[in-house]
């Protein structure tokens, strides 16, 4: 069954009214009396349960047509490079997709038909990027930096149109007007300050206005209302404020429908002792979103400050979420609980953020098992996007627009005629996403990438110096074609795939050449499973390439994890590639995407097997006698 139809039965399950209990014996299939000949059966119906019924059908079908609006496909797409990794990607209205990176690079992307096109590369900072914001009508972009800049680029004509040099190093930065407004007013925070600065976007580094008496600690997120000219922020302290721009004085917004903080649930985040990363507001504005170091998802009713819905994504919920419902396998569900370890103790953490859908019926974050779409009025889990991919998926925007639409009014006998030219304006919703430590960013849409013939990652940066000579060096040794194993009890015979994955071939083939697999052992073996080895110190948890750091996934679309003495890169992560390796002795479906496939043994499977069935320490797999590989031959 495919995933929509999964979603469609899970929400008619939900909305479909109670079956009756007294069931009339024929419709069960009991034995019993039949209705008299010729007597006609007439079934009694409730006017208002058959409007209940209507009525929810409609909204299903309303729902149905909503979530066809979203991305659906388990895997990215597409994902483009920078040179370090990402903090920030954002779809403006006016289908720009601008992107930007810690080291104080931005790039303007463009969203064509079915894929997005390169626009222009600014190296905006020398300091690294702490934040970034578009402003609501899609017009104005800035970044800050850690040097103590501000850069404002006008989004239409992708250029830079200001620079504020400012006496502070700032932290968060947020648009705070709309379109007609007097100024384009912009609020940056003071990093380690509970300091707010605004400043006209246009205009020179002389503050409109500070504001010092909004909070008492330094300010951690910061939103903007667009719908009610309202700006939301949190501090460390767990307060939560309302304020306006310099529109309203800055007082606090008259739309509100609460006077006092105890009237709402705004206390919600110094009550539990946290306090709140991320704010996203709905597209009406009468919702918005919070993600909070407790990582509990608050969806709060913005008018009253009431708590909504909470979602509670901590890392004991996933848990039990695992073991009831078995979303991924053990070793992958373990991998991923030992990133998001790692990832709690990183800045990047505070990069996580929601988005609501343009109906305003679905929310969607990013979880350690894909981006969750959550239905806002159920708080069920209706789908799951990149659950197969290994990636920490952290920042994300939605774009759900039509990147051929034309500027004059489609009428219904347009719609109705066979023009070709209509044909093609349908919307194109993807999802642009950062990950975890990541250099690229992804992309997840309606399409399938292992359909299609072309890489799905596209090494659009030029290589380093030290990439350059790593070239170089390839050229001149010519990858390996083939390796052989001279292990204690035989040799096993490997063919590479240098074409689909040059660089991890290279990696294997410069330290056979340099003997650095001599006397290595197989440390981990795992009956009706694998053999890995490629470690020095034999411990599982050593070893390094041949640049001395980590290096990319090669994921090949034709090379799978399908049958059995496949060998590939064993690793902790995405892109956490060194020395480490192993031959499986059965198909592992479950490993594709996730480890590199660089080649398959074609003779001495005897010996593979021998050694998988030695006997193990069974709490450490390691052999009771060493097996080691005597060295390593290439041709």
């Amino acid at each position: 069954m495919t995933e929509e139809k999964t979603v469609e039965k899970t929400i008619l399950k939900r909305s479909a009214p109670a079956a009756d209990e007294n069931v009339a014996p024929e419709a069960e299939g009991v034995v019993g009396p039949d209705k008299a000949a010729g007597e006609e059966f007439v079934e009694e119906v409730n006017p208002e349960e058959d409007v209940t019924a209507k009525r929810a059908k409609l909204v299903n079908e309303e729902m149905q047509v909503y979530l066809e609006n979203l991305p659906s496909c388990d895997f990215y797409e597409k994902s483009y490079m920078h040179r370090e990794p990402l903090v920030h990607v954002v779809v403006s209205s006016t289908d720009f997709i601008i992107t930007a990176s810690v080291d104080g690079h931005v790039k303007f992307w463009k969203k064509m038909t079915d894929s997005i096109e390169f626009v222009k590369h600014f190296r905006a900072h020398l300091g690294r990027i702490s934040d970034a914001s578009c402003s609501n009508c899609g017009t104005m972009y800035c970044t800050v930096a850690d040097d103590k800049t501000v850069k404002v680029y006008d989004v239409t004509n992708f250029d830079m149109c200001n620079m504020l040099n400012l006496e502070f190093v700032p932290s968060l930065c947020q648009w705070i007007f709309r379109s007609g407004d007097a100024a384009n007013a912009l609020a940056v925070t003071e990093k380690d300050s509970h300091r707010i600065f605004v400043f006209d976007g246009k205009g020179d580094k002389t503050p409109l206005q500070v504001l010092d008496s909004i909070h008492r600690k330094p300010v951690c997120c910061i939103a903007y209302n667009p719908v009610y000219e309202t700006v939301m922020t949190g501090d460390v302290g767990g307060m939560f404020e309302y304020w306006t721009g310099p529109k309203y004085f800055y007082e606090f917004p008259p739309s509100a429908k609460f006077k006092y903080k105890t009237d709402s649930d705004l206390y919600e985040f110094a009550k539990n002792k946290t306090h709140c990363t991320s704010i996203s507001v709905s597209n009406s504005g009468k919702m918005f979103a919070t993600i909070a170091m407790d990582r509990k998802v608050r969806i709060f009713k913005f008018l009253t400050g009431k708590l909504h819905r909470e979602l509670d994504e901590s890392v004991k919920a996933v848990t039990e979420s695992q073991q009831e419902h078995d979303y991924l396998s053990n070793m992958e569900f373990g991998k991923r609980l030992a990133v998001e370890k790692d990832l709690q103790k990183n800045e990047f953490f505070y990069r996580s953020n929601s988005v609501f859908d343009e109906s305003d019926n679905f929310l969607l974050y990013p979880t350690m098992i894909g981006v969750k779409v959550v239905h806002i009025k159920t708080g069920g889990c209706v789908r799951f996007i990149g659950q197969p991919e290994s990636i920490r998926l952290l920042s994300i925007t939605l774009y759900q627009g039509c990147p051929n639409k034309s500027s004059a009014a489609v009428t219904m006998d347009m719609k109705a005629s066979s023009n070709p030219a209509l044909d093609m304006m349908h919307n194109d919703p993807c999802i642009f996403a950062c990950g975890f430590k990541q250099k690229r960013f992804f992309i997840f849409s309606n399409r399938d990438p292992h359909k299609k013939d072309t890489d799905r990652d596209v090494f659009n940066e030029k290589p380093t110096k030290e990439e350059q000579v790593s070239s170089a060096v390839s050229k001149s040794n010519q990858l390996a074609d083939k390796a052989v194993l001279h292990t204690v009890l035989g040799d096993i015979h490997i063919q590479l795939f240098g074409d689909k994955c040059p660089k991890t071939v290279e990696n294997f083939s410069v330290h056979a050449r340099n003997g650095y697999f001599n006397n290595h052992i197989f440390h981990r073996v795992i009956k009706s499973f694998m053999i890995q080895t490629g470690d020095p110190t034999g411990s599982g948890s050593g070893g390094e390439s041949i640049w001395g750091h980590d290096f990319e996934d090669e994921i090949d679309p034709s090379l799978r994890h399908d049958k059995a003495f496949t060998v590939s890169m064993a690793n902790s992560g995405p892109c956490s590639n060194g020395s480490q390796f192993f031959i499986t002795v059965v198909p592992t479906p479950w490993l594709d995407n996730k480890h590199t496939v660089f080649g398959r043994v074609f003779k001495g499977l005897d010996v593979v097997k021998m050694i998988s069935e030695a006997k193990v320490n069974p709490r450490t797999e390691k052999p009771y006698e060493d097996i080691k590989i005597v060295s390593v031959s290439t041709s």
